[in-house]
């Protein structure tokens, strides 16, 4: 990823810890002994927790984004 935001480098360090927690919950360190089914729940387990704590964040986001718009007038 080029230039990511802090949002996507939180995110990122995130699913980098979901797929670590894999590893360990396996027993393994070295991606190379991962079977074909290990290596797809691994890749899952990161993109996974990326794309879930991207989503969060953006929400946080999202609220306080809106509790800062000032009321429309009627």
């Amino acid at each position: 990823m080029i230039d990511p935001n802090p949002n996507e480098t939180d995110a990122m360090a995130f699913g980098g810890q979901m797929g670590g927690e894999y590893l360990e919950s396996i027993g393994k360190s070295d991606l190379a002994t991962l079977s074909e089914e290990e290596w797809a729940r691994f890749l899952d387990a990161v993109v996974t927790g990326y794309c879930d704590h991207l989503r969060a964040l953006a929400a946080k986001d999202r609220n306080r984004l809106d509790a800062m718009a000032p009321e429309v007038p009627l």
